[in-house]
């Protein structure tokens, strides 16, 4: 299966970008948020990080916490941010599969990887993803994940429940429920299993052929 491309995080914008001492360049408007998140998220791809806090933040940043408030009204905020790059990244190429593969079966397994390639890509979302990097963060987060997956399942669902009408299925919808159910577990499971290794177990791992044996 060809890989189709998949947005990353750019690479986290130097120290000397995010302050604001005399003599360096002032970013341009927005900018800042974007360091912020860029910094964030590569704060959250240290195998076995612990909590990010913003004194460690703005650290990174060499910017006091409140310059960061100035951007974000909480940290919540900033893993918002995270979430929208997230949906916004994963959903664009979702929208793309779905207009250009007419087959089902092909549209769900391109779905699949599509998730799978952003996260051995962003290591640092992956967490996000999982919700490793939201357990003490606002309980909202961890809800908005959940119906990030949902959503993926209910896409799932819909392509296969199109293959499930062409192969003559007497059960289409419950056929397509299963299996939907089945790949949206797969790929939760791989991404837990990414975040766990420090990212050395990679979620595309032996992907088509563990595509095809769910498939079978």
């Amino acid at each position: 299966m060809a890989d189709l491309p998949v947005p990353a995080t750019p690479s986290s914008t130097p120290a000397e970008a995010a302050g604001e001492p005399t003599g360096r360049k002032r970013p341009k408007p927005g900018e800042r948020r974007i360091q912020i998140l860029q910094t964030l998220a590569s704060m959250l791809e240290q195998p076995g990080a612990e909590r990010v806090t913003t004194a460690a933040l703005a650290g990174r940043l060499e910017v006091s916490e409140a310059a960061l408030y100035r951007h974000f009204a909480s940290k919540a905020q900033m893993f918002e941010g995270l979430i929208d790059f997230i949906e916004q990244s994963i959903f664009t190429l979702v929208n793309q599969i779905t207009e250009r593969e007419p087959a089902g079966q092909a549209q769900a397994h391109k779905i699949v990887a599509v998730v799978l390639q952003f996260a051995e890509k962003n290591p640092g979302m992956t967490r996000v993803m999982v919700g490793d990097a939201l357990v003490f963060e606002n309980e909202r987060l961890l809800v908005r994940m959940n119906q990030f997956f949902d959503r993926v399942e209910a896409q799932l669902r819909q392509s296969l429940r199109q293959a499930a009408d062409a192969n003559g299925s007497i059960t289409p919808t419950v056929d397509a429920q299963a299996q939907a159910s089945v790949l949206t577990a797969f790929v939760v499971g791989r991404l837990h299993r990414y975040a766990r290794s420090g990212f050395k177990r990679t979620p595309t791992e032996f992907l088509d052929t563990s595509l095809r044996l769910l498939s079978a």
